[in-house]
């Protein structure tokens, strides 16, 4: 039978840049194997993970693909969680280098299999690019970071008219619903933070259905732009891990350290989502919450027009900063152009068949007994 796969961000494009959680794809004191990919653009790193992650699928394990904010089409780590291995992108923007080296971490060098000599000759087309997409990249997070000033204007006028008794009623009535047959527990869970939504040269992409499919209960939170759960994710959070269950929350990419937008709790099957324009979700939900009903209308109707105004002009930065890391995307692919020709993908396809074989395959009981 085939594994199940998610997909989600390891980081994102925000306000303040790139924001990375690529410290919580497989942490050193759990990990097996921590398996760090170097390399230039276009030397096949994605495609390396994807075929790795793809064949472990086929053999039955749930794996984890971890896709690019810059491009989705591509990767930036799977993670086999049955085995504890973990194959990251350990380029820039997100530099991972390793910190346990021999004992958890291993570098795999894609720059072992190119011509350098080939590459050279076209140093200064390839110096070009590269700061032609930094510049571009730089545009793009001034883009998103105006946004993220209308965004503020819409949350100011929401928290005004925020009628706090009610948000708390519900955040009582969730915890109780959901946690009040389970004590505190000596050793409190872990939460694991991602992005279940980025800010991509393809718009706003989501994989939030691939993340919830065969949970039990969704609560799905319908909210306007600019207003969100995060008040009542905090709560619910909190209280699964001190009742000892491990968490993942994935973040907003508008405040990707402090607002949580999804919240799932494995080994409940129980999951919080939020919805709202940017968010669309097509979930079996088990409860609607509507946080417009949290709102007082009538103290901001004055502020309709600013509302509004804010909402469309957010629209609009952000459709200027994805147009910008769309351009960035463009030009990578020129740069990929230089690197590709001069690449020895036979010898990198025979190098990720020896690494599955050598840490992935190498205990097939442990797979039978281990994955469900």
């Amino acid at each position: 039978m085939k594994g199940k796969e998610r997909h989600f961000f390891p980081g994102s494009n925000t306000p303040k840049g790139f924001f990375s959680y690529f410290q919580f794809i497989l942490e050193q004191k759990e990990a097996e194997r921590i398996i760090c990919l170097k390399g230039g653009p276009g030397v096949g790193k994605s495609t390396f993970m994807k075929s790795i992650g793809d064949e472990m699928i086929e053999k039955g394990y749930d794996v984890d693909f971890m896709h690019c904010s810059s491009d989705p089409d591509s990767l930036d780590a799977i993670l086999i969680r049955a085995l504890k291995v973990a194959v990251i992108d350990g380029t820039a923007p997100h530099i991972v280098d390793p910190r346990n080296p021999g004992a958890v971490d291993m570098i795999i060098n894609l720059g072992d299999y190119w011509k350098e000599e080939g590459i050279r000759e076209n140093k200064e087309e390839i110096l070009k690019c590269t700061e032609v997409i930094k510049s571009y990249f730089e545009c793009a997070y001034n883009y998103i970071k105006a946004a993220k000033s209308m965004y503020d204007n819409m949350n100011s006028i929401y928290e005004m008219a925020l009628l706090d008794e009610a948000l708390h009623k519900t955040a009582t009535r969730l915890v109780d619903q959901e946690f009040s047959c389970n004590e505190l527990r000596d050793k409190k869970g872990s939460c694991k933070k991602h992005f279940a939504s980025a800010i991509t040269p393809d718009g706003i992409v989501n994989y939030i259905s691939t993340i919830i499919e065969g949970y039990d209960r969704i609560y799905l939170f319908d909210c306007p732009v600019g207003m969100g759960p995060e008040r009542v994710m905090e709560i619910l959070k909190d209280n699964a891990l001190y009742r000892g269950f491990d968490v993942e929350a994935f973040y907003c990419p508008m405040v990707p350290d402090t607002k949580i937008e999804h919240l799932l709790i494995p080994e409940k099957k129980t999951a919080f989502i939020t919805s709202n324009s940017y968010l669309q979700s097509d979930a079996d939900v088990y409860e609607f919450i509507y946080m417009h009903d949290f709102i007082n209308w009538k103290s901001i109707e004055r502020y309709r027009e600013l509302l509004d105004n804010s909402q469309r002009w957010m629209d609009e930065l952000l459709k200027k900063g994805i147009e910008c890391i769309n351009n960035s995307r463009k030009i990578h692919n020129v740069l990929e152009d230089y690197y590709i020709p001069h690449m020895n993908f036979k010898a990198i396809d025979k190098c990720r068949k020896a690494l599955v074989k050598k840490y992935l395959l190498k205990n097939e009981m442990y797979k039978k007994t281990e994955i469900k």
